[in-house]
């Protein structure tokens, strides 16, 4: 099924009937959620809440990968985190239907936090030391680990055979992408050695839904091991003193629950460089999906691909820089 369009027959219909397999009566209300990655969908269930229905892309990961994401996810809400988790059916949560592997979840209700709030990163600091805590009691067996080359080599390698990066700037994308590579790994090396841990792996407001004061978890389709500070820098914004003070914040609130190993602030510029090369790496890898290029129609345009070269330039000087 990894075809051109993975998600061709996953059709309204389709989405109902493998909810209703499970015993369940939808009312027809079906809403189409923000996702590209994966197909989620809110769906109506007769004389009940509605339910989240998440249907993972083929051939991404491993059954044994998807089924540590949701073990993580029911560890960290049996130690009372506010942590969307999957439903289990008969003592499983990884479901099937028609060739579809999916999940659903309890609908939670929220908004983005507001991050230029003290008392909401100290919250948040807090929220995200718990998680860690529970984190760091045990090792991922199947899901990645957040290395250079995993998020940085290898997507530099395919943005280069892609065809996405326009020819006369390829020459000069790929001596700047390994310029910018050699300064992160030489960053890990002076950071090293720092713990890894299970983290959320992708924690941004888009994947916390703030309510009452309370940061809700959800999509931990990312989780993966690494160090505690990929789950804290990408709060961060603006001008130096300006990132400075909101770290102090995050960090005042995460000291309360977790010791914070401070030479992982060396971190923060090599991540974000990372995650700019894998950011534009995923969309090349997904633009044979249909849903991408109607997504990210500034993907195919040279004017971005000169602006990601200003952005690598910036983050070589970045990098260059004391933390």
């Amino acid at each position: 099924m990894p075809g051109e369009a993975p998600y061709a027959r996953l059709t309204p219909d389709a989405v109902v009937d493998a909810v209703e397999s499970l015993g369940m009566a939808c009312d027809g209300r079906l809403l189409a959620l923000n996702s590209y990655e994966n197909r989620v969908y809110r769906v109506g269930i007769e004389g009940a809440p509605p339910l989240v229905a998440k249907f993972y892309r083929p051939a991404r990961w491993s059954d044994a990968a998807i089924e540590e994401e949701h073990a993580f996810a029911l560890e960290l809400a049996q130690a009372e985190l506010s942590v969307v988790a999957p439903l289990a059916f008969d003592g499983r949560t990884l479901l099937r239907h028609e060739g579809f592997r999916f999940a659903l979840f309890p609908c939670q209700g929220g908004h983005a936090p507001e991050l230029g709030d003290a008392d909401t990163l100290r919250q948040l600091g807090r929220t995200l030391a718990r998680l860690h805590v529970v984190g760091a009691q045990r090792r991922f067996s199947h899901r990645p680990v957040l290395d250079v080359r995993r998020f940085g080599h290898e997507p530099l390698r395919d943005l280069l055979a892609s065809g996405q990066v326009p020819e006369p700037l390829r020459e000069n994308f790929h001596r700047l992408g390994e310029a910018l590579l050699l300064r992160v790994e030489h960053a890990f090396a002076q950071a090293a050695p720092f713990a890894t841990l299970r983290l959320h792996g992708d924690c941004h407001s888009g994947n916390i839904l703030w309510r009452e004061g309370v940061a809700h978890f959800v999509d931990l389709d990312d989780c993966l091991a690494g160090p505690a500070i990929q789950d804290l820098w990408m709060f961060l914004s603006g001008s130096r003193e300006e990132q400075r003070m909101q770290l102090e914040h995050l960090l005042e609130g995460y000291a309360q629950f977790r010791d914070f190993d401070w030479s992982e602030r060396r971190l923060i510029e090599p991540l974000r460089a990372l995650r700019l090369l894998h950011y534009h790496a995923w969309i090349a890898r997904r633009w044979h999906d249909p849903a991408f290029p109607h997504a990210f129609p500034w993907f195919a345009q040279a004017r971005h691909w000169e602006e990601v070269l200003r952005q690598i330039q910036e983050q070589i000087a970045a990098l260059e820089c004391e933390p």
